[in-house]
């Protein structure tokens, strides 16, 4: 029996261990990736990388995989909710009821590129992004401003960075108090759009593309960029991002 003593130890130990370093990470977020309209490319790239981008700041990314399971207890066990690219109306009322409870609980939201397409008819959602998606021109390379350098990850945008991506051109504020800390320079681009029944011009000299703001008892972070691929894998864009989702789920920046 003795010979097997050391060996049981070992197991505990290492059981212990494992249960410790679970309990030890940061925080746990929840990603949302639904669509109902168009589905972007990068979607799988944005799975990837903020996968990838948990295991190297040391915090749980669980993909939302079940339609029926976004519900009070299962959501209870996250701090942030992230919506990568979502479009279109994604929960039903129920759900719906979850969500804002979830924020309302003192928890935070992020939303990533076309989570300003969603839910347009859901009151409440709109006001926690923000601003609503109203129309883009084409693909291009614009300069990017910093407008609020004491937020976190904003780095490498310094000196008017150029940085290609899909410009959203977005509606009036639904909410008073967005904090703004990153807006594209229209003379840097054409913003002009056609879609027949509906046409962009731009929105002038302040055209932000990146926010956050406190919300119903939680935070919301939102960011436009993220439509190409290749924007998940570049650092800037990834810090960025990151800062955001730091912020949301732990109110610290």
């Amino acid at each position: 029996m003795k010979i097997f003593k050391p060996l049981f130890l070992v197991i505990l130990a290492l059981n212990v261990s494992t249960a410790i370093t679970a309990q030890q990470k940061q925080f746990k977020a929840l990603l949302v990736t639904t669509t109902r309209g168009w589905h972007h490319e990068s979607l799988h790239y944005g799975v990837v990388a903020l996968k990838e981008m948990g295991v190297k700041n040391y915090f749980d990314v669980v993909l939302w995989e079940n339609p029926n399971g976004f519900t009070d207890d299962y959501v209870k066990q996250f701090q942030v909710i992230i919506f990568l690219n979502t479009t279109g109306d994604i929960f039903d009322s129920a759900q719906q009821k979850v969500m804002e409870r979830f924020i309302q609980s003192g928890k935070g939201y992020v939303g990533i590129h076309s989570a300003s397409d969603t839910e347009y008819d859901w009151d409440w959602y709109t006001k926690l992004v923000g601003r609503m998606f109203y129309i883009h021109p084409v693909i291009q390379t614009a300069k990017v401003n910093i407008l609020d350098d004491k937020f976190p990850g904003l780095q490498g945008f310094a000196n008017n960075k150029l940085w290609t991506d899909e410009w959203y051109e977005f509606g009036p504020e639904k909410i008073s108090g967005l904090n703004y800390i990153l807006s594209v320079d229209e003379s840097s681009y054409n913003p002009k759009a056609d879609w027949g029944a509906k046409k962009g011009e731009g929105m002038g000299k302040f055209h932000p593309i990146s926010w956050y703001h406190n919300y119903d008892g939680g935070r919301a972070f939102y960011t436009a960029l993220g439509h190409l691929p290749t924007n998940f894998s570049d650092p800037v864009f990834l810090n960025h991002l990151y800062a955001g989702i730091y912020w949301a789920a732990t109110g610290r920046k």
